[in-house]
């Protein structure tokens, strides 16, 4: 089914995506943009439009999380949903971002999310993100932004002079920007790629992120390297699985739906995070303009399933004893389905069944992740999901190495999998029965 061509030339459209999404803002546009190459068309949440049975939609949120979803000939009986994020492991710029000193102009910046502080030294770094913008007729708009060359680096401390073991946010890993002559510069820097000015600057929310190129390398080119990879992986392969079905034939009222979500890596607790109602008001309004009522969409959820995509711990080459006995992931082995016994995963059995067989249908290869009993575990966005919209949900991902790191590794099959796999579930109808459950395909 798969050729290594296949595999590389996924991989590449991969890393060409992340190139174009240093922030999650960035993602989100770019992942507009594929949806609308598609034929779906965007919508607006304070707009309501009239949704046209068969048509194809996607609507965004603070413009970091989106929603796609494709309208079935009548009320919809099933969700099939595929969820992921966009944001990643950084450093935010504080409002007022200049620390001036006698030497130097640093940068006053805040840890987002667990990222593994060390990999982010000795390395050209640049600035990206969102400007709030007053223009001229009065009206504050958000303007994207991305600096777009080596801007700044966060140097490390010589060996000769402190052996850090344990970074500091506030003294240890602060990026320097220019010499004290620059005093007041950043800012007219990052208004001019902005194409705008200070002044007209009322607010931003602004980033960090590594300029290392991604690549594809090994012995027979296995590898695929990048910034980002957890989760845009994810996300870019969830929205390149629904485009492939936005014209194909699905079962009788299912509605394939693609979620973007944001702030998974701080926890969802936002308005356009997993713990917002983004999910559910999309799916309510849905049910609603296809003629139904509240309990066909309570009944629509009772029928349906999401795949929570998130990123997964593959065997370090260097420390396999950190891995479970018995579930151990492989670079290119298949998508990991993720479990644990105190449900920081969603999985259950009954999950973890209906996935197993729709990657069976896709031919796609899948593999176990449990934490080793001893160690705790992350989590991801699917438990907290299913507090706004509870469904069977699995938790899964793409098995990786160095998981938090600004320069992550994956294996060139994995998106080639997921998309064959979300495919394959946007496809699906699940029947629920007293006796159990069938799984057709369309």
């Amino acid at each position: 089914m798969f050729s290594k061509n296949d595999f590389i030339n996924e991989s590449r459209s991969l890393l060409s995506f992340i190139d174009s999404a240093p922030t999650g803002f960035h993602a989100c546009k770019a992942l507009a943009g594929l949806l609308k190459e598609a034929g779906c068309e965007e919508i607006f949440e304070t707009e309501n439009t009239a949704l046209v049975a068969g048509k194809a939609y996607f609507v965004s949120r603070n413009g970091s999380s989106l929603i796609a979803f494709r309208m079935p000939k009548s009320v919809p009986t099933g969700f099939m949903i595929a969820a992921s994020h966009a944001d990643s492991p950084t450093f935010k710029l504080k409002e007022q971002p200049e620390l001036q000193g006698p030497i130097y102009v640093r940068l006053n910046t805040e840890r987002y999310g667990g990222m593994i502080p060390y990999t982010w030294l000795d390395r050209p770094l640049s600035v990206a993100g969102r400007l709030l913008v007053k223009a001229e007729n009065g009206v504050i708009e958000s303007r994207l932004v991305n600096v777009a060359r080596d801007l700044v680096l966060i140097p490390s401390v010589a060996p000769h002079m402190a052996k850090i073991t344990e970074m500091n946010p506030t003294t240890d890993t602060v990026p320097l920007f220019g010499s004290a002559e620059q005093k007041d510069t950043f800012m007219k820097t990052v208004a001019e790629a902005a194409g705008t000015t200070p002044d007209a600057i009322l607010s931003h929310d602004l980033f960090l992120y590594p300029r290392t190129a991604g690549a594809v390398w090994g012995a027979d080119e296995e590898y695929v390297s990048s910034p980002r990879l957890d989760d845009l992986e994810c996300a870019y392969a969830s929205v390149r699985a629904f485009c492939d079905t936005i014209k194909g034939d699905i079962p009788d009222g299912i509605m394939p739906v693609c979620s973007v979500f944001d702030n998974e890596e701080v926890g969802s607790q936002s308005k356009q995070g997993a713990a917002s109602t983004f999910l559910y008001d999309t799916l309510h309004r849905a049910v609603l303009a296809s003629g139904g009522n509240e309990a066909d969409y309570l009944c629509a959820v009772a029928s349906s399933f999401m795949i929570s995509a998130d990123n997964a711990h593959a065997v370090h080459p260097n420390h396999p004893e950190y891995a479970d006995p018995t579930h151990r992931p492989q670079l290119n082995g298949g998508i990991v389905i993720k479990r644990n016994a105190s449900q920081r995963y969603t999985t259950d059995a009954v999950s973890s069944a209906i996935f197993s067989e729709i990657c069976r249908a896709a031919d796609v290869p899948t593999q176990y992740y449990f934490n080793r009993s001893d160690m705790p575990g992350g989590s991801t966005l699917g438990n907290i999901a299913n507090t706004q919209v509870s469904l069977n949900t699995v938790d899964i991902g793409m098995p990786q190495l160095a998981m938090h790191s600004s320069y992550e590794t994956a294996g060139i099959k994995d998106t080639a999998y997921l998309i064959a796999a979300l495919k394959k579930c946007f496809q699906t109808k699940l029947t629920f029965t007293k006796e159990g459950f069938q799984i057709t395909f369309a």
